[in-house]
């Protein structure tokens, strides 16, 4: 919800009469000399290079914990979002070239290739019963697959020239990082301040400075410190302090009370993993003010009887519209239905084609990672809003679409209760035939 305000916020400061107030905002610069270099960027750049780095940093924890301990651990499960992932990407940016080739939008082939998991989920989330969970859980991960391809893309087509010199200090931090979570380290402090000397790196690189952040996310600890039998001998250990210093009633046992109940904190803390830690902690910030931020300062264009009548004409928003529109739906279904049928997948419990439809229609909503992107592909403005208008038109229109199909199909409960009637009624008629 907090999206879609900020969304909705940026397109009405943007249309304002006094027009010039959104660009100007936005457009502001603000410069930081760390001695050996100095970055001045607009305060957009800063949101979409420095806020969104922070976005990255959780997607790279989501991808992780994804491989390792989720829905893309397993071959068998993982085969079929990633094989809808890949359509999903491939088949957009296909129709896209096809409207573009040649032309002044050509760049712009990786725009409608993303899906937006904020919005997909969510909109799949206000349908309660209607979507299994089996449902949701295919449309994460697609998502986060989908996230690990546009990352890719990011890094290897949309990065101008490369400073070696800085990519190779960013190497080195990352390979430090690593070294640091193996031999135990855990003061988060020492990882910040490497982070951001690591971000500084790509940026300086040439590589787009979010690539840092997920970099750092897929190198965060997914193990936690202390194993279950651990905490039992360590928690008895400190029961037994705690007994002791409440026995006495010196200074000395209170401060034995005290010292065990801070290593009593610690076990509790490092028990829990760093990713996960990290990963719920970070959460509200990128949700609540980051993303409505990103939204804010990225949808905003001009509604005015020219630019829409360009954008009519556009390619580029044709190519976005339609990539996010018919491609995205045609190539999950596609990819997915071969992987089905070569026998590499298997469809989620309890759903049905038609369910994975409207999953694959509301992948098409393709709007945080479509617009930062654009943003990346064009240096016109007037190209960026031809973009922003095809990927506000088709992502609307595809949380509608996606919505309204799986509104109108059965709760999965009915339908699972209609399935053994079906399967009786099958074998009765077989018994009496």
């Amino acid at each position: 919800m907090l999206l879609l305000v900020g969304a909705v916020a940026g397109l009405i400061w943007a249309n304002l009469p006094d027009t010039d107030s959104y660009t100007d905002f936005w457009h502001a610069h603000i410069a930081l000399d760390f001695n050996i270099v100095e970055i001045d960027l607009s305060l957009k750049h800063w949101v979409n290079d420095g806020l969104m780095a922070i976005f990255f940093f959780v997607v790279g924890l989501e991808i992780k914990r994804e491989l390792l301990r989720g829905e893309l651990a397993e071959p068998r499960k993982a085969a079929l979002p990633v094989a809808a992932a890949l359509g999903g990407m491939v088949v957009p940016a296909l129709i896209y070239t096809a409207l573009n080739f040649g032309g002044d939008g050509e760049r712009g082939w990786g725009i409608p290739m993303a899906t937006d998991i904020a919005f997909a989920v969510g909109v799949m989330a206000l349908l309660g019963a209607r979507a299994p969970l089996s449902l949701k859980v295919f449309l994460l991960a697609l998502a986060i697959v989908d996230d690990l391809g546009a990352i890719a893309v990011i890094a290897i087509f949309y990065t101008e020239q490369i400073e070696f010199g800085w990519l190779a200090l960013a190497v080195g931090l990352f390979a430090l990082t690593a070294i640091l979570g193996q031999i135990g380290v855990r003061d988060l402090v020492v990882y910040a301040a490497i982070a951001l000397v690591a971000w500084l790196a790509v940026h300086e690189s040439g590589v787009h400075a979010t690539i840092a952040g997920v970099m750092l996310g897929l190198l965060t600890p997914v193990k936690a410190v202390y194993e279950r039998r651990e905490v039992e001998l360590k928690v008895l250990a400190l029961a037994e302090d705690l007994r002791r210093g409440d026995e006495s009633a010196t200074v000395e046992g209170d401060e034995l009370q005290q010292s065990a109940l801070r290593e009593l904190e610690e076990v509790a803390r490092e028990t829990q993993p760093v990713l996960d830690r990290l990963e719920h902690a970070l959460h509200p910030w990128t949700s609540y003010l980051i993303i409505p931020t990103f939204a804010l300062a990225n949808a905003g264009v001009v509604l005015n009887a020219d630019v829409v009548s360009d954008a009519a004409s556009s390619p580029i928003s044709w190519g976005v519209a339609l990539g996010l529109v018919i491609g995205k739906p045609l190539g999950i279904v596609l990819f997915s239905f071969a992987a089905v049928r070569l026998g590499v997948a298997t469809l989620p419990a309890g759903v049905r084609w038609l369910r994975l439809t409207g999953a694959g229609i509301l992948a098409g909503i393709g709007f945080t990672v479509s617009l930062f992107i654009a943003d990346l592909a064009f240096t016109s403005e007037e190209l960026i809003d031809e973009a922003k208008i095809g990927i506000l038109a088709g992502s609307a229109l595809m949380g509608v679409a996606g919505y309204a199909l799986l509104r109108a199909l059965p709760p999965e409960r009915e339908a699972n209760e209609r399935a053994p009637a079906v399967r009786d009624l099958s074998a009765s008629a077989v018994s009496e035939g």
